[in-house]
């Protein structure tokens, strides 16, 4: 082992160091906070440092988020994080950005501005809380709600059907998606490094509980026993087998999945679709991000992670391209260019 390799491992950073000192004040049991626990061992684990970090949020509860990170941070208004975030990233490229959102801050009075970063490609890491309630402002139904779904601002349930975050992420051109569980720690870190490691904009769906609001309501998904029934992680370049005993599968039935059982009209692990995250086409990661329980498995994992040109890197060889044509080089080209300089 080198002398630099010792200094590096000596002075690699836990993810403790990544804790504020800030009293964490979301509800107990919220899954907010698996998440803030599985971001800052992702941060550690990609061996970060707090000074090459801004955490940037919008308004809801998962926005709190920047207060217990020990890193750069900006709480900022209602559905503007994609917005300020876009800012920080343009004005300072080498910082790593993460923004933190919810389904509402983002999909509502924000979706203009995070539809608009996904198709620009900024190279911004979001990280989208998703429990299907307005939590802050005390339980009003949200952009992902059920249709049905009884809520104070809609006591005979909701008429509107939701927004799906892959659907919508996908369909904005968006480069990568993915989707985990707040429960799911291991999968959540894993997803995390994945999006972090992805040069553009990487939105990662986390379905979170709000156990005051809208307790147990990606419970299916979780229940002891059932998960692995219910979900399928899907990793690039590996079948799409799921069950507990793997011995579940999908298919393409024409343009439709099927869920098949190996064993079964004699269908072998030969016949499973393998997951390719990096095909640009996105026809089939929109079919995957869309699946539902019970019809089919709920996706998990990297769903779409297509590589393509980041708006920042095409921003910086455009400034370059047009800097390098033009004949003023200084101030002083400027002032002695011919123009006529009024000062009042």
């Amino acid at each position: 082992m080198t002398e630099k390799t010792m200094m590096q491992e000596a002075s690699a950073l836990t993810y403790t160091d990544f804790k504020s000192n800030q009293s964490v004040k979301w509800c107990p049991g919220c899954g907010d906070h698996a998440i803030l626990n599985s971001v800052q061992k992702a941060m550690a684990e990609l061996g970060y440092s707090q000074e090459e970090v801004a955490v940037i949020s919008g308004i809801g509860c998962s926005s709190r988020f920047p207060y217990y990170m020990n890193a750069y941070g900006f709480h900022t208004i209602h559905g503007r994080a994609s917005a300020v975030a876009t800012g920080v990233k343009i004005a300072n490229p080498e910082l790593k950005v993460w923004q933190i959102t919810g389904d509402g801050d983002a999909l509502a009075i924000g979706g203009n501005h995070f539809i608009h970063a996904v198709r620009r490609n900024i190279d911004l890491n979001i990280i989208l809380f998703n429990n299907q309630i307005y939590g802050l402002t005390k339980g009003q139904y949200s952009p992902t709600s059920k249709k049905g779904f009884v809520s104070k601002t809609s006591p005979f349930g909701t008429i509107e059907n939701p927004f799906r975050p892959g659907e919508l992420t996908i369909g904005a051109r968006g480069h990568f998606f993915a989707r985990t569980i707040d429960k799911e720690l291991k999968l959540t870190v894993e997803v995390l490094k994945e999006a972090a490691k992805f040069s553009g904009a990487s939105v990662v769906e986390v379905l979170q509980n709000c156990v005051i609001y809208n307790d147990r309501t990606h419970e299916v998904l979780t229940e002891k026993g059932f998960k692995e029934e219910r979900t399928i992680v899907l990793r690039h370049g590996q079948p799409m087998l799921f069950g507990k005993d793997n011995d579940k599968g999908l298919m393409l039935d024409g343009l439709n999945l099927k869920v098949v059982k190996l064993g079964d009209n004699g269908i072998t692990e030969k016949d499973i679709l393998v997951h390719d995250a990096m095909n640009p086409d996105p026809s089939l990661h929109l079919k995957l991000a869309n699946m539902e329980y019970p019809d089919y498995p709920v996706a998990m994992g990297v769903i779409r992670a297509v590589p393509y040109a980041t708006y920042n890197a095409e921003l910086v060889e455009q400034i370059e391209a047009v800097q390098a044509k033009s004949k003023i080089k200084s101030f002083k080209d400027l002032v002695f260019s011919g123009d006529v300089w009024e000062v009042k």
